[in-house]
């Protein structure tokens, strides 16, 4: 199968590639992980004043639910095991990272968003592995282990993020 790019009108083609790209946000031709991530924080900010614990909580069960069902459809479509337009990743982990540390300062989100994009982009120790984990072998067909495996390393670095912060946390608290 030949590599099928992300576009608008791909996005549009299925319900599963506009959640998998962000509603548009996985299309940005720079840096489109940190785009999606932008996206989540706004989405976040909106959201946040008229949910409480228990609707976030669900929102992120079913966001990783249909993310894995999304994210696979969305990969094997594009014939790519993990491509970069997919951001559903960033923005369920990412709107763990926020939920989990509010209320916080939006000076405290900005240093979540810059270690979360840290760990995302650098893949250190335990991000890298849980992104490799999960990688088919060269030709293979995109399944739904992959589709978990996209989120996966997205959930390690949100652990990851706020592992930091909680080590962090004494400088403002």
């Amino acid at each position: 199968m030949t590599p099928q790019r992300a576009s608008a009108r791909f996005m549009l083609g299925h319900p599963a590639h506009a959640i998998a790209l962000g509603f548009g946000s996985g299309l940005s031709p720079r840096a489109p992980g940190t785009v999606g991530t932008l996206w989540a924080w706004a989405a976040f900010v909106l959201l946040e004043r008229g949910l409480g614990p228990l609707p976030w909580a669900a929102l992120l069960v079913a966001g990783l639910l249909l993310g894995v069902w999304a994210c696979t459809l969305c990969a094997r479509h594009m014939g790519v095991a993990d491509p970069g337009a997919i951001v559903w990743d960033e923005i369920v982990a990412f709107w763990a990272v926020l939920w989990l540390i509010a209320p916080a300062a939006w000076w405290v989100q900005l240093l979540a968003f810059g270690l979360f994009r840290f760990f995302d982009a650098a893949k250190p120790g335990p991000v890298g592995w849980a992104d490799r984990l999960f990688k088919p072998a060269a030709g293979a067909a995109v399944g739904w282990a992959q589709g978990f495996g996209i989120l996966f390393d997205d959930l390690v670095a949100a652990a990851c993020t706020l592992l930091a912060m909680a080590l962090l946390s004494p400088l403002w608290t």
